[in-house]
């Protein structure tokens, strides 16, 4: 049978417990040392041992032959009552080999061994009978049922609190992974999208303004190096951002001219600060995205810190009166880039006239 309960040291201190009170209270250990006595010794440590060994198999035994919780008092049942009709037959075996040592005979033995007796209404209940010591047997059968059971009860508290970390480990796991292949997700969706809009204009810009498609083009390598880089890793610093934006702004410039306009407003004590990449670009596109910009409405789009080191995009809200498609990209992708970090959570305010997006940055 599998070794699967973990008792080492609580054998070796039990049996030696149980050897150090059996020899305690025997008087026959009070004698001078003498042979006999040695062999006594050698006999009771044995019998020790070998009865905590078989009670103990006995109990691992009906645990893997009865696990379930309804099964539990049949089991112990069944422990207890083998366990002690197995204790009585080696004790009886144990003391006939003492006596057999002591007299160098064996005629005698079973009326030397009346032992113990309960009288109850006039009846006399023998506990001892022909050299069986059935009290004997009950007391240690019951005696090693309880100490396993506690041993069992303090293993498995044990094991199902591993478990629980190991699962509440894995959870935590799996979720950082569907959060990072939905941010991939979410990247891969980002730069096409831009791309395939930034090519429309440069489209437009070669026949009407070559000059001004050369730089278009110069802006756009910068802005898509930027794209790819940001791919790479997970936070940036601010003053990389607002270079980025800078450039990006020029892209938007080309199509929308003076219905759009971008003022930045930050402190340079902050540019060292970090945020997850593109938050910026996501945060410009999505107002771009969901607002008028026209000549007659330009839309204001303000990127400045407070003091509380948070960072504040704010457009004007002027929301645009047909549905507009989206795939789910601006604020989801940057919810999902903060939670993945385990940072502070983006915060938007509205009013009838602004929209504000708060991100929190990583001194």
């Amino acid at each position: 049978m599998k070794d699967y309960v973990k008792d080492k040291w609580l054998r070796i201190i039990g049996i030696t417990l149980l050897v150090v009170v059996s020899v305690t209270i025997d008087d026959f250990y009070r004698q001078p040392l003498t042979g006999m006595v040695f062999v006594k010794f050698l006999i009771g440590a044995g019998t020790t041992i070998a009865t905590w060994q078989l009670n103990r198999t006995i109990i691992l035994q009906y645990k893997a032959a009865f696990p379930a919780r309804s099964q539990v008092t049949k089991r112990l049942l069944l422990t207890f009552l083998s366990g002690a009709l197995s204790t009585t037959f080696l004790s009886w075996f144990s003391n006939a080999l003492e006596f057999l040592a002591i007299h160098g005979t064996l005629a005698n033995y079973f009326g030397s061994h009346d032992g113990m007796s309960v009288t109850i209404n006039n009846l006399t209940i023998k506990l001892s009978l022909y050299g069986f010591d059935f009290l004997h047997g009950i007391q240690y059968a019951l005696f090693l049922l309880v100490v396993y059971g506690i041993l069992f009860f303090v293993q498995d508290v044990s094991l199902n609190k591993h478990r629980l970390r190991q699962a509440e480990q894995e959870r935590e796991e799996l979720r950082a992974a569907h959060l990072q292949s939905q941010l991939d997700a979410l990247k891969q969706h980002v730069n096409p999208h831009f791309l395939f809009n930034s090519l429309n204009s440069l489209s437009s810009l070669i026949s009407e303004d070559p000059k001004q498609a050369e730089r278009f083009v110069d802006k756009l390598s910068e802005v898509y190096r930027y794209l790819l880089r940001s791919n790479q890793q997970h936070l940036t610093t601010l003053d990389a951002e607002l270079q980025f934006i800078d450039a990006y702004y020029h892209l938007l410039q080309t199509r929308y001219g003076a219905a759009l306009h971008l003022d930045v407003a930050v402190n340079e004590s902050y540019f060292s600060y970090q945020l997850p990449p593109l938050s910026l670009q996501l945060l410009v596109e999505n107002a771009v995205k969901h607002n008028v910009a026209s000549v007659k409405r330009p839309l204001y789009i303000q990127i400045t810190v407070d003091q509380q080191a948070w960072l504040r995009v704010s457009n004007t809200l002027q929301r645009k009166t047909s549905r507009v498609l989206s795939n789910g990209v601006g604020l989801t992708n940057i919810v999902a880039k903060y939670q993945m970090l385990h940072l502070s959570q983006p915060i938007v305010e509205e009013t009838d006239t602004q929209f504000t997006v708060v991100l929190p940055l990583l001194a």
